[in-house]
């Protein structure tokens, strides 16, 4: 944790302290004179003289935080399987590396978010490294109407048998932040007709996609971006939570090799 993260959950919960005391003062003493000010007085005269409650409060609450993260990671890595057809075997989603590789990795991503930016040559690099890998994309746009737009974009990219390299260049962005006219531009660079991109991109199918992806995310319970899901390809054990291995967030290549590995052992 940074020291501006440690300092906007100390804000945090001097807040809803202060808001709870004042909560407590209207509603049992309502007929009393102590004023919201009066209260914030005394909470802060309490804390500089008993700094060690803020930081047990701070630990406290970081503690549920992280109990209540991983409660809902396993709770994602026990259903999965019960999904394995629509992560895994989508026919309309674009495929990278080896379609007929052994091992298949998901990705759910959005292109303004920072750790899916950082990840995409990590992904890039997996799929050099393993020729057996097929590589699931699933556009996630949860940023916004850019991320949406970008994503229809892609979607409508892979019409155009551009679609992986589209999203690579859409990843690599150095134009600073994404904007509509950068995405046209950046379709151009990579030999899109612009055009028809743009027609593409209004077509139902392209938005039934990516409903597609959100009702999956939905089920799954996913609420950020990236995550990854890596399976053997020929999956059905749709009741066995080993058949699936559940990746949240960022993560090193040494990770996804190793979870590679284990599928293929």
């Amino acid at each position: 944790m940074t020291s501006g993260e440690m300092t906007v959950e100390i804000r945090t919960l001097l807040g809803i302290t202060i808001a709870s005391l004042v909560g407590f003062s209207a509603t049992a003493n309502a007929d009393t004179a102590m004023q919201k000010k009066d209260v914030q007085t005394i909470v802060h005269d309490y804390i500089l003289q008993n700094p060690e409650v803020l930081v047990q409060s701070l630990q406290s609450f970081q503690q549920k935080q992280m109990e209540q993260t991983q409660k809902s990671f396993t709770k994602i890595q026990e259903m999965a399987p019960k999904f394995s057809d629509r992560l895994f075997h989508q026919s309309t989603d674009p495929v990278a590396g080896n379609p007929n590789g052994k091992i298949t990795l998901v990705e759910f991503s959005d292109y303004q978010c920072g750790h899916c930016i950082n990840m995409s040559p990590v992904v890039d690099a997996l799929i050099k490294k393993n020729p057996n890998l097929r590589v699931v994309l699933k556009e996630f746009p949860i940023r916004g109407p850019l991320s949406e737009t970008a994503a229809k974009a892609a979607i409508a990219a892979q019409k155009q048998g551009k679609y992986y390299e589209f999203r690579v260049a859409l990843m690599s962005n150095k134009n600073g932040s994404l904007t509509e006219e950068g995405i046209y531009n950046i379709a151009k660079s990579v030999g899109l007709d612009v055009n028809k991109l743009k027609t593409d991109m209004k077509s139902t199918d392209v938005a039934q996609q990516i409903k597609n992806n959100y009702k999956l995310a939905q089920d799954l319970q996913l609420m950020f971006t990236p995550v990854f899901f890596i399976a053997k390809s020929d999956i059905n054990a749709k009741s066995n939570p080993d058949s699936v291995i559940f990746i949240p967030g960022g993560v090193d290549i040494e990770q996804l090799n190793q979870a590679i590995a284990k599928m293929n052992s």
